[in-house]
């Protein structure tokens, strides 16, 4: 690859992250006049919203590295990602290449791949996004990247401002992204927990949400806020058959990473076991009712265990109105 040259971008993995990633990158590369993205997916119709755009599918992941510089990955979990890199390894095509993977995995993982990649000729860079799927539409994710510094600066100019707000970079060693991101998701648990708490404490004692709300937004800020809006609005518990914005699996996922982490180094996170002991409670009430929850439905538990309904006055109204259209 060239180091004057734009790269040639792909994308693997198309997700609710992934697509709105990789449909905002190639927006970026109409207007820049650049090539076009190419892409691969292991169902490639997820990607029509895409090819719309002007993105070029790839039949297979041989076919996408033959025609990329620079390629992002976005999947769900550590033995998909492993998977993947196998993959494109298999193609004994990547010398030169750039992979940039926004998975959250085990930074063990990150490691273990880059080490690989690294023998194969193959820069790897960790670019782990923070923020749910509405997030990643507008192009107003938090990124933070670590690898290679050559292969960053070759990134950098498809990041800020295409599909992230910010990025923050962590340095050479791809791991260190991930244990901030991992620390990250620990603290969103957290904070999770705590407003759900709040919020409970507001409707017991007959303190109005919109008061609290404002409080927080004036106190805590933006983030906090939102987090916030996320329990009060009900979109906690989306209606039956409807995607969360922020799947309780995934959570409970990358919540379990921080927790592994922990124990690794002999730190008991008291906070993190919390959350996750609520998550969990949380899943086991979605499986029950046959509804898909959202990451932040901890608060439909903090609300039961304080002798509410799991559903708040937002969610009952909500799904009332639906039943009746139906009737």
């Amino acid at each position: 690859m060239s180091s004057i040259s734009p790269p040639r971008s792909g994308w693997f993995g198309l997700g609710s992250m992934g697509l709105a990633m990789a449909c905002n990158l190639q927006k970026h590369l109409t207007e820049q006049e650049l090539p076009a993205l190419h892409f691969a997916n292991r169902n490639i119709s997820k990607g029509d919203p895409l090819k719309a755009l002007g993105g070029l599918p790839c039949q297979d992941i041989k076919e996408l590295v033959e025609a990329c510089d620079m390629i992002f990955i976005s999947v769900t979990n550590d033995e998909v990602l492993t998977t993947v890199v196998e993959s494109f390894v298999s193609t004994n095509s990547l010398r030169g290449k750039i992979l940039v993977d926004t998975t959250t995995v085990h930074p063990n993982t990150t490691a273990s791949l880059a080490t690989v990649l690294a023998s194969h000729d193959c820069s790897f860079v960790a670019a782990p996004v923070f923020g749910p799927p509405p997030t990643a539409r507008a192009g107003q994710l938090l990124v933070a990247v670590a690898g290679p510094s050559q292969a960053i600066e070759i990134l950098a100019p498809y990041l800020q401002g295409v599909i992230a707000r910010a990025v923050i970079r962590v340095g050479e060693d791809p791991s260190k992204a991930l244990l901030l991101k991992s620390t990250s998701n620990f603290i969103s648990a957290g904070l999770m927990y705590l407003l759900s708490e709040a919020h409970v404490l507001a409707e017991k004692s007959g303190l109005p949400a919109t008061l609290l709300e404002s409080l927080i937004e004036a106190n805590f800020g933006a983030y906090a806020a939102n987090t916030s809006k996320r329990l009060t609005s009900g979109s906690y518990m989306p209606t039956a058959g409807q995607a969360p914005n922020s799947a309780l699996e995934l959570a409970i996922k990358d919540v379990s990473i921080g927790l592994g982490i922990a124990k690794e180094q002999g730190v008991k996170l008291e906070i993190g076991e919390l959350s996750m002991g609520s998550m969990q409670e949380a899943k086991a009430f979605g499986d029950e009712s046959g509804r898909k929850l959202d990451s932040h439905s901890v608060f439909g538990v903090v609300r039961k265990k304080a002798g509410l309904e799991f559903e708040n006055e937002a969610v009952k109204e909500r799904d009332g109105s639906r039943e009746q259209k139906k009737a």
